[in-house]
């Protein structure tokens, strides 16, 4: 692999968008922070984008979806990012805490697929490496139902979970909450088991117990979230930083499983034995159809107010998605990018075209 251009953004303060000669003046760089699945997409781009365009450069720092979210909605100008790197949509109550600060024109661009997978060290010794939303969540939930009641999760090895699994101590290294991988991980597959197993039923009734919470919405949406809670005995470890951890925690324990995203996984395949989910073995194929049950969009938002102050901004946009880094023969695809179907490529260079908002 490449040595591509990765720098440190510093968010300073929050400023009001200068004139394009004094605003080129103080910074001549586009700045990206954000998720850190998509940081090997952008340190591709950036390094194919140096080479095409010498006179820009991009910086570019990783942290997590929402961490560069919030920095992107810090406001507008110079000492503040251009451009967010999410593994997820942005949601509703960030756009309005970007509208709030200033930046209420945000183009979004969804630039392809990656899907997340569950993995084990190469050499470890497990037999039909074979698991369920349902497995997951009756390993890793805080709380499961046993006999009709939500109890403390007793479950401490894997054959306990289901008799097909090895005698090992479960333990599993997922993404940490700053992390959009975190997200589908908890939507796709802690409530998807936990709503299989009647979890989502009996939170929802706990909730109606306690009284607090009155409205149907918001129940239920407590339900959810009660759903994704994890383990805090061990069995589950959130892992702050980039999926490298991830791997060395596995190499330091050879029985653990780790949350990974297909693009890195394939890129270490040498290393790593991934699990089926559901049946269905993570592959781009599996992805870009739907077929594997965990998957989802990447995406980066670009500031529309900084295009035309910051140099190369609208340059970076465009390159990007052009058909040189996304397309099925391209750079990004050749890493593990899950290129989108030609309808939707095609729709996604006529609103860039056009520098659609959301």
């Amino acid at each position: 692999m490449n040595k591509f251009l990765i720098g440190a953004v510093a968010v300073l303060s929050v400023g009001t968008l200068v004139s394009s000669p004094a605003l080129a003046d103080q910074r001549k760089h586009v700045s990206v922070a954000g998720s850190s699945t998509v940081l090997p997409y952008a340190n591709i781009v950036a390094e194919e984008f140096k080479k095409a365009f010498p006179k820009h450069k991009t910086v570019i720092a990783s942290g997590g979806s929402s961490k560069g979210i919030k920095l992107f909605c810090q406001g507008l100008g110079e000492a503040t990012i251009d451009v967010a790197n999410a593994s997820r949509k942005m949601k509703e109550k960030e756009v309005k805490k970007c509208a709030e600060k200033g930046v209420k024109e945000i183009i979004e661009v969804r630039f392809g697929y990656d899907g997340i997978v569950f993995a084990r060290d190469a050499k470890s010794e497990w037999k039909n490496f074979a698991l369920t939303p349902k497995d997951v969540y009756l390993a890793l939930a805080n709380v499961i139902p046993v006999g009709g009641k939500l109890v403390a999760n007793p479950n401490k090895t894997w054959d306990q979970v289901n008799p097909a699994f090895p005698k090992w101590k479960i333990t599993a290294y997922i993404p940490g909450e700053n992390h959009g991988t975190r997200e589908v991980f908890e939507k796709k597959v802690m409530r998807a088991g936990c709503k299989e197993v009647g979890g989502e039923k009996l939170h929802h009734a706990a909730v109606v117990a306690a009284g607090k919470v009155t409205a149907e919405k918001k129940i239920k949406k407590a339900a959810k979230k009660l759903c994704y809670k994890v383990r805090t005995d061990g069995a589950s470890v959130d892992i702050a930083g980039d999926y490298t951890e991830t791997l060395g925690r596995i190499d330091s324990n050879k029985q653990g499983i780790g949350v990974f995203g297909l693009s890195f996984y394939e890129n270490n395949t040498d290393k790593l034995k991934v699990a089926t989910m559901s049946g269905i073995s993570p592959s781009v194929e599996t992805i870009s159809t739907g077929k594997y049950p965990v998957s989802r969009p990447l995406f980066f938002y670009v500031k529309k107010a900084h295009i035309g102050k910051i140099p190369g901004l609208k340059e970076y946009m465009e390159f990007f998605t052009s058909e040189k880094m996304i397309g099925e023969d391209g750079p990004l695809a050749e890493y593990g990018l899950v290129p989108m179907p030609k309808n939707e490529f095609d729709e996604l260079n006529a609103a860039i075209k056009a520098q659609n908002v959301m």
